[in-house]
């Protein structure tokens, strides 16, 4: 790809993330829990995506977002900053890691009927180059692996509108009903 393909597609994620950033009228904040037990995964992720429910909080913080979804498939962008460099001058891997999170865990949820939740029990991260402040946008994809009954599996991948690659990773998440889940009500 040629440096003006690159600049050409980057423009054109920038543009895509800003229209359905204007979407998002409402402060981010959890999903809502009877959306959670009525909405099967995809249909809760679109609602998202779409503004229709609000935007996760660790969205602003982070500065990513829900920009595509399928079933089996997830996407997020994200732009690294200087806020979220570590003690020697890149963006931490925890950037990196909680994005590369997000794509494939909410890659095996779009898979999940209405009333079924999921958590990671295992996140394998390999860093393949640094991500500095001036990289992005970055886009990380999740593709789903395999999803049970009671375990799903994904892969996802880190790059930037040139293709090259800055980390993948897998996943394994445990899928649970939502009515077992507790919400600690402190922090309703």
């Amino acid at each position: 790809m040629t440096d003006t393909e690159a600049d050409d597609r980057r423009m054109q994620w920038i543009e895509h993330e800003k229209a359905i950033r204007a979407r998002h009228t409402e402060p981010p904040a959890p999903v809502p829990p009877a959306a959670l037990a009525q909405r099967s995964g995809l249909d809760l992720l679109k609602s998202v995506m779409l503004g229709e429910l609000p935007a996760p909080p660790i969205s602003h913080t982070l500065d990513f977002f829900l920009i595509e979804v399928e079933p089996g498939r997830v996407v997020f962008q994200g732009h690294p900053r200087a806020a979220f460099y570590n003690p020697i001058g890149s963006v931490h891997g925890g950037w990196t890691s909680t994005l590369l999170d997000s794509c494939v865990a909410c890659a095996v949820h779009s898979m999940l009927p209405a009333g079924k939740g999921y958590t990671t029990v295992e996140l394998k991260v390999n860093f393949v180059r640094a991500v500095m402040p001036d990289t992005g946008p970055l886009r990380a994809e999740g593709k789903v692996i395999s999803v049970g009954s009671r375990i799903g599996t994904a892969e996802g991948r880190l790059m930037d509108a040139s293709g090259k690659l800055y980390a993948h990773a897998t996943t394994t998440c445990l899928i649970f009903d939502i009515s077992d889940m507790k919400r600690d009500k402190r922090s309703d």
